[in-house]
């Protein structure tokens, strides 16, 4: 794979380089920039499969960098000093990223899932979704990169009622738009949006707080939700469930 770097510090890309070196032919980096119209020049002449890209870019970002080109037609890997908020925004819209400083599993690991992706038809409805949600920083994250079995769908976090298991699929329940089946595990979405208010109140279901409009007394006790439907609520997990609640 060709591939340019696509960072303001000398260090990073030395040490982005040694990672390559050690793959010993995996990708070939044709270029090393520093700033945006150097990466829109070398990208352009080069062709590449794959752009390492920093998020921040002296006065500029790696987003300046893609809102400019005319057509993207290679893998992106986003490099990034750690920033929850970030982290989040990378997640939420599926997009590929390495948190600064580096480690050689976590390079080796994005390297194997470029090997393995089939196609580009959604890098730009990803980075559609990433640009929104970083231009939302002040009003938290609100859409999300859903991945199914035919392709990925894009969802305002707000309209999620509800999510339940299904083994390895998990049915996503939406307040006016019936359900999508994601091809992920709950595990996937609770670990996703645990900090936006969801929480998981039973083995299957994880649902949204903001979603609950009545809580039933009981050894554990049941939810009704925005959508008519009826949530139990786990012994174990119903002191937490309450204590978050109130919270919101």
């Amino acid at each position: 794979m060709k591939a340019i770097i696509v960072d303001d510090e000398q260090h990073c890309i030395d040490h982005l380089l040694r990672l390559i070196e050690n793959l010993q032919g995996d990708v070939e980096v044709i270029a090393s920039c520093s700033s945006v119209g150097q990466a829109k020049e070398a990208i352009a002449k080069i062709n590449p499969d794959v752009v390492f890209l920093d998020v921040h870019l002296q006065d500029e970002t790696g987003f300046d960098l893609l809102r400019q080109l005319h057509s993207i037609d290679f893998e992106i890997v986003f490099t990034t000093a750690y920033d929850a908020y970030a982290v989040d925004a990378f997640r939420f819209s599926a997009i590929d990223y390495l948190l600064k400083p580096i480690t050689p599993s976590d390079f080796e690991r994005a390297v194997s899932k470029m090997r393995k992706k089939i196609g580009l038809r959604d890098t730009a409805k990803k980075l559609e979704v990433l640009f929104h949600n970083f231009q939302k920083r002040t009003n938290g994250l609100n859409k999300i990169a859903v991945p199914t079995i035919d392709g990925i769908t894009f969802l305002p976090v707000s309209e999620i009622v509800r999510c339940q298991s299904d083994a390895n699929y998990t049915h996503i329940y939406l307040l006016k738009k019936g359900k999508i089946t994601a091809a992920k595990t709950l595990k996937y979405f609770e670990d996703l949006l645990a900090n936006y208010h969801f929480f998981r109140t039973h083995n299957s279901h994880l649902v949204n707080l903001k979603m609950v409009e009545k809580y039933v007394k009981g050894k554990g006790g049941y939810i009704l939700m925005a959508d008519g439907s009826s949530i139990e609520v786990a012994v174990r997990r119903k002191e937490e469930f309450l204590k978050r609640l109130s919270g919101i």
